[in-house]
């Protein structure tokens, strides 16, 4: 088997649009978020896919945050791009837009960064190719995501390291203008 040292972003990139149907609506008339998180697994799912040249399972989602609802009747698309590789790890990039064909209306609804790692045969990580960057915006990508990755192992060891210290001694003013209050039984 043949394998490609690098490729270039664009061999991957993916584009995925889906009309909003009444039936994807919450209570509130909106599209349920869930539905929005299951096409960007989907697409970065495929584009990974495409990088790597096998399968791929979803390892991480660093922060979803919706910044717009997304209505009824309106044409989302997902923009998919690997940013970042690994030795089987690769970022991959999700922006997210929401259009009012009628309207002529378009507007930034997400953006997410997926961690997806090509798996062998066993189930065992498999090495990808590397990226090749061809303009300044993908070698920003990229240095951005080398940092979420950097990022990501600190936050884990500060939460290991602050969970550690919160179960070897409780000191109730970490509690003081909280909304909970402590049950007869607790302490």
């Amino acid at each position: 088997m043949h394998t490609i040292d690098y490729l270039p972003v664009r061999h991957s990139e993916t584009v995925l649009a889906e009309l909003m149907i009444p039936s994807y609506a919450n209570f509130g008339g909106k599209i349920h978020g869930g539905l929005i998180l299951s096409l960007m697994d989907k697409v970065a799912y495929v584009c990974a896919t495409k990088h790597a040249s096998a399968y791929c399972v979803t390892a991480s989602i660093d922060t979803v945050d919706f910044k717009q609802s997304v209505e009824v009747g309106e044409l989302v698309t997902l923009m998919a791009s690997v940013n970042y590789v690994g030795y089987s790890s690769m970022v991959v990039g999700i922006r997210v837009i929401s259009e009012n064909v009628k309207q002529h209306s378009v507007k930034h609804t997400n953006t997410s960064y997926f961690t997806m790692v090509a798996i062998d045969d066993e189930h065992k990580p498999l090495k990808v190719p590397g990226l090749l960057l061809e303009n300044q915006e993908q070698l920003r990508r990229f240095v951005e995501g080398k940092r979420r990755k950097e990022l990501k192992i600190q936050h884990k060891q500060l939460v290991n390291q602050v969970l550690s210290t919160s179960q070897s001694g409780f000191n109730k003013s970490i509690l003081n203008d909280e909304r909970c209050k402590l049950g007869p039984d607790v302490l």
